[in-house]
């Protein structure tokens, strides 16, 4: 039996930006805009960096062997973020991202320990309407643990964003069809790869569901299907928070909610019934005051942080 550590982090924003330094003269500019803006240190520099070092430092302390990230920009991000940030013990030579149907250029990916068999793109599943049901995609990545199959199924859901709403509450209600729909289509794809009772596999379903477990989720097509495990409620409620909103728009105590997921399969996670999952909160920013542990050197009031996002990590025997 195989024991592995699995993550998921929203890493806010992982891209690969840059700007003209001061020291770039207009001449210079013009000189590489014309050999096709070949990165010259001496003209350009990164942005982000910081932030960068910090989100790599999330991830390093989760210990995990199958990191899932939400918001990369592209492959080659990804690879470079690795390559400067992630090195030693820390490193990930088994790297996936597949470009997906967001407009903004984040993608859901995958760093890994582990050597990968397959890689599927669910980004294609259509709705009845006939358009695409995933924001991202679904991104199915399977692995060999031990002798054992094990797949992953990445996902990064509608954003409770509606720029047209009056409220919170509105917004979240607005886009709350899009996430069901999602959560539909994640549960086909489970029984279409492993029968109408997909728990009896070895798989778990993560990543930013962008909503809440409440009497108004729209989350409950998914989560509440009997042949799975919401991990992250094996932790008192007080402590399944994995998501902090920097805004006035709602009270203190709502700021703080958990909308980052592991979903075990129901044999796996009953195989690991004692197993907790663990929640690094050391990259937010000062300002999310309700965590009052350490943060890593570097953290910034509001920035730089390794994200809004916490890394939730569990570890299974498979």
């Amino acid at each position: 039996m195989g024991k592995i550590t699995i993550a998921t982090f929203n890493c806010e924003n992982l891209f690969q930006r840059f700007k003209f330094t001061a020291k770039a003269s207009p001449q210079k500019v013009d000189s590489a805009v014309k050999n096709g803006f070949i990165i010259d240190s001496t003209l350009f520099q990164r942005l982000l960096d910081d932030e960068k070092k910090l989100t790599a430092k999330a991830i390093a302390a989760t210990g995990a062997d199958i990191v899932c990230l939400q918001e990369v920009e592209n492959l080659d991000t990804l690879k470079n973020f690795a390559s400067q940030h992630l090195t030693g013990k820390n490193s990930y030579p088994f790297k996936v991202l597949i470009d997906g149907n967001d407009p903004r250029l984040i993608d859901v990916a995958i760093l890994s320990k582990i050597p990968i068999d397959s890689v599927v793109t669910h980004q294609y599943t259509k709705g009845s309407n006939n358009k695409n049901i995933f924001s991202r995609d679904c991104l199915e990545v399977r692995f060999t643990i031990g002798t054992k199959p094990f797949s992953v199924f990445i996902n990064h859901f509608k954003s409770m964003l509606d720029k047209s709403a009056k409220s919170a509450a509105q917004s979240r209600a607005n886009t709350a069809a899009k996430r069901k729909a999602q959560c539909d289509a994640v549960v086909t794809i489970l029984k279409n790869r492993f029968g109408n009772n997909p728990g009896s596999a070895a798989w778990a379903v993560v990543g930013d569901f962008n909503d809440y477990l409440d009497a108004q989720t729209s989350l409950s097509a998914l989560t509440n299907q009997a042949w799975l495990e919401n991990v992250v409620d094996r932790l008192p409620v007080a402590e399944r928070w994995t998501h902090w909103w920097d805004t006035t728009k709602v009270p203190v105590a709502e700021r703080y909610k958990q909308i980052d997921y592991i979903l075990l399969s129901k044999s796996l996670a009953q195989a690991n019934k004692n197993v907790k999952p663990v929640i690094v909160r050391s990259g937010l920013p000062r300002k999310a005051a309700l965590y009052t542990g350490a943060r890593f050197p570097g953290v910034g009031q509001s920035k730089p942080s390794a994200s809004d996002h916490c890394p939730v990590a569990i570890t299974i025997s498979i």
